[in-house]
């Protein structure tokens, strides 16, 4: 069915540019059955998630235009209902947490927003997104037919929204938001709610309706969204979706471009041939609307990352890596896949699909209406590589890929076959020193003063702990306001006690967790953690007690709270018992002793933290103590020249958090090692991807590099503090930029033409061959060296490239010629220039390339 108006790709992108330029014309949003539909024209649209809180307003404008750049339409984010209501009733709407300033800045930038209020958001931010006050309602039940919950949710997603209208930020205002979500992913678990969770879900699509937003409304993952609202799909493929109406359009809110990380876990990622080949099965089945989670990931700053568990970095493996940088191939590659879509679209947004056999495991889909024809041909064989017919011509596909045809002839891009160039990064580190190795004195590129140290106390010492008999829960006793809370009791030896083993006692204690350190007497005896598959603790170990008056402190800490599943609301943590001491005669139950409580620490009441607040804690000592747990440790340092990302190499550090000039860069835990078992050298992209398929870093700590945005930092003198809960040595920390080491490309003979340079074949003239490509990542630079150049038949990956049996001994001066001093260079990979060093052979150019 052919739509009433078609508007080619271009012309579309001028008039949204100037209308959110002019930020006064309203625009129309709609839908049908294939697309959404923007001012009686119907759109396919390419998204990428980018979380506001995760960035800094500094690096806003950046992401968004490297979003632009690689080919999006659209800039997606959830909206963190406890970062906007930390206290109720009392909002905040500055700095990192301005959603109206986010959204201008993606108008700026000509852009739309798809808005996801939820504001259950998962996101694996800390409870989910929601705040903790909300837990202690009178009666509140979440996610259900309860009206103190819908009550406060409708309280919020109104006041999000009218700060949206307010601002003047609906397509139906001139704004850029095309799209909101109410909800997320409720049908995974709505199950457990029974028809209170069905009658809540209905109720919640009824309100988000009632808000007049004047734009469609979606929820992920619910295949009984009930009318208008869109069901969409969420998952690392879509392509099989259908939504729940025939009236309604194919839409994917969540590609999966990588996974998170956990503390404790080997990190994960994702090959881009097998995200391309998930993007273009989408659009070659009846996909219009794509969104990738992430696009840029960034950084859990603060206490903001849920799980439990979960990392501080957010890298997701995304196109656009955690520090703002451009991940190649990654973002360049679907940047070339976005364009081969969009030279399809008057054809995809003209007409339904129509599928056909092209053998086992191969398919085409064509759309044809009139004078436009696109066409798609995939291969969804995991393992072997094809040679198919189509419209009379021989096509070959590569296992696991999709080719596309936007004139239904000419494949202008194979999802498999790479054309973008790969940028190989390396952390510089930042010398401290002012005596060179060799003994003579340096001009250190980073100031760092000595280091003061202020000692946390073992227990209790604030004068508002609350003491009572028996184990409290611990969010319920913290509402989260601090990781820690302290549990401390103490029990009187007589020397004949049944639970004694001479002067020793073995000492129990179960945790719902996440970690705990056992102090005895003032001294540690040991810890344990639980883990992001099992937060549970079981802690037993022999210790000594002494005869008369034993004290015993449990430190109990929290690594963000449970953010997904039914009922996570209600996930627990901290140490419930038993506890218990027990020798040869006997046992000593005290879980329901007298217990004293102290919320947090006190160094945190005292705002050690802030270096504005002076404090007499401080000792400013060449001797300080190193390896011992419950230390806060004081620095001063120059910040880094030059506009490179920064970043803290935390390796010699336990476990804590730090703070920059005051602001938190997260928790930081080097020394949680992920498994020895369950990485590759080298991931295979052909056949589904799970997030477990593809590991790196076995038997490494999850994390040591710790992003500090530039914002935090400030011209001449800073303050980096630290709280060690574990025990570390803060002379071993370094800090590092990092800067893209080289550039490199590696196309072969069988590649297609880089995509700017198709030509369709209605205009009958000659298209060009395949070339690799190199640019500078950073505008002035220019390359100034080859490092390794070889036509032929090379191995290898950048930074490791090798000639093979076969190989020109032109490559490197051809090379040369065309790519040094030049920013950007473009080379015909063609025997033509490089001589045949073996005939019959498919040959490929790699190059690695120094900018400077």
């Amino acid at each position: 069915m052919a739509a009433t108006a078609l508007l080619l790709p271009v012309a579309a992108a001028a008039v949204l540019l100037l209308c959110l330029a002019g930020g006064s014309r309203a625009t129309n949003v709609t839908y049908d059955h294939r697309a959404l539909v923007i001012d009686g024209v119907r759109r396919v649209l390419v998204s990428g998630s980018i979380h506001y809180p995760r960035s800094t307003p500094d690096m806003w404008p950046g992401l968004i235009q490297k979003a632009k750049d690689g080919g999006l339409d659209v800039i997606e984010t959830y909206v963190f209902w406890d970062i906007h209501e930390p206290v109720r009733g009392q909002y905040d709407f500055e700095g990192r947490k301005d959603l109206a300033a986010f959204v201008k800045a993606v108008a700026d930038a000509g852009l739309y927003v798809h808005l996801r209020i939820g504001p259950y958001v998962c996101a694996e931010w800390n409870y989910g997104g929601f705040p903790l006050w909300l837990h202690f309602i009178p009666g509140i039940k979440f996610r259900t037919d309860n009206e103190p919950f819908k009550t406060e949710m409708q309280r919020f997603t109104t006041k999000v929204v009218d700060t949206m209208k307010g601002a003047g930020l609906y397509a139906s205002q001139g704004g850029p938001i095309i799209l909101s979500q109410i909800e997320n992913e409720y049908g995974n678990i709505d199950a457990a709610y029974g028809a209170p969770g069905k009658a809540y879900m209905r109720w919640a699509a009824g309100m988000a309706v009632a808000l007049d937003t004047g734009v469609p409304w979606v929820m992920c993952q619910q295949d009984d969204a009930p009318d208008p609202l869109i069901n969409t799909c969420n998952g690392f493929y879509c392509d099989n979706f259908t939504p729940n109406s025939a009236s309604k359009p194919k839409m994917w809110t969540e590609n999966w471009s990588g996974w998170f990380l956990s503390f404790g876990g080997a990190v994960p990622y994702r090959p881009v041939e097998d995200l391309a080949f998930a993007v273009a099965r989408f659009y070659q089945r009846g996909g219009t609307f794509q969104n990738y989670y992430m696009y840029h990931g960034g950084t859990n700053l603060d206490r903001s990352s849920g799980g439990p568990f979960i990392a501080t970095s957010y890298d997701y493996d995304a196109p656009i890596d955690e520090y703002g940088l451009v991940r190649q191939p990654k973002w360049g590659h679907l940047r070339d896949v976005h364009k081969a879509i969009k030279l399809c679209e008057p054809a995809l947004i003209a007409t339904d699909p129509s599928s056909m056999s092209l053998g086992q495991n191969a398919e085409a889909t064509v759309y044809k209406a009139g004078s436009v024809c696109a066409a798609f041909l995939a291969n969804i064989d995991g393992q072997s590589d094809k040679t198919v017919t189509f419209n009379g011509k021989m096509y070959k596909l590569p296992a696991w890929s999709v080719s596309i045809l936007p004139d239904c002839k000419n494949v202008v891009l194979n999802t498999a076959q790479i054309n973008s160039q790969v940028t190989s990064s390396e952390m510089r580190y930042l010398e401290s020193s002012t005596v060179a190795s060799d003994g003579s004195f340096i001009t250190p590129e980073l100031a760092v003063s000595g280091w003061s140290y202020a000692i946390e106390p073992v227990g209790i010492t604030k004068d508002n702990a609350l003491t009572k008999p028996g184990l409290m829960e611990q969010i319920n006793t913290t509402a989260d306001a601090s990781d820690f809370l302290w549990y401390s009791t103490s029990i009187d030896v007589k020397g004949d006690d049944p639970y004694l083993n001479g002067s020793q006692s073995n000492l129990l204690v179960n945790s719902l967790g996440h970690v705990l350190q056992v102090y005895v007497n003032g001294k540690i005896a040991g810890s344990a953690q639980g883990s992001a598959s099992n937060s549970l603790i079981s802690w037993r170990r022999p210790i000594t007690l002494v005869p008369g008056k034993n004290k015993i402190d449990l430190l109990s800490a929290t690594v963000g709270l449970s953010n997904y599943g039914a009922f996570f609301d209600l996930v627990g943590a901290g140490i419930t018992g038993p506890v218990k001491l027990s020798g040869p005669n006997g046992a000593l139950d005290l879980s329901s002793a007298q217990w004293t409580y102290q919320i947090g620490l006190r160094g945190e009441d005292l705002h050690l933290y802030d270096p504005s607040e002076v404090s007499p804690e401080w000792v400013s000592s060449n001797a300080y103590p190193i390896n011992q747990p419950l230390i806060w440790y004081k620095t001063k340092f120059t910040a880094p020249a030059g506009d490179d990302p920064v970043a803290i190499d935390f390796t010699g550090m336990g476990k804590g958090e730090a703070w920059v000039n005051g602001q938190s860069i997260g928790r930081y835990w080097p020394t949680n090692l992920a498994p020895q078992s369950g990485c590759v050298n080298s991931c295979n992209y052909r056949g589904s991807y799970s997030s477990s398929k593809c590991l790196r870093k076995c038997g490494q700590p999850s994390q040591t590099l710790y992003h500090v945005p530039r914002s935090f930092l400030q011209p001449g003198s800073n303050d980096l503090v630290l709280f060690e809960q574990f025990g570390g040595d803060p002379s071993k920390i370094s800090f590092v930029t990092k800067q893209t080491g080289s550039v490199c490309a590696q196309v072969s003979e069988a590649h297609p033409a880089q995509i700017d340079s198709w030509i369709s074949s209605q205009q009958k003239m000659q298209r060009s061959g395949p070339a690799l490509r190199l640019e500078c990542p950073k505008e002035g630079q220019v390359i100034s060296s080859i490092k390794f150049a070889s036509y032929g038949t090379p191995s290898g990956t950048c930074g490791s490239y090798s000639h093979g049996e076969c190989s020109s001994t032109q490559a490197l001066s051809v090379v040369q010629e065309a790519c040094v001093g030049v920013s950007s260079c473009s080379v015909p990979v063609s025997s033509y220039y490089f001589g045949d060093p073996c005939t019959g052979v498919t040959k490929s150019l790699a190059v690695e390339a120094k900018c400077s």
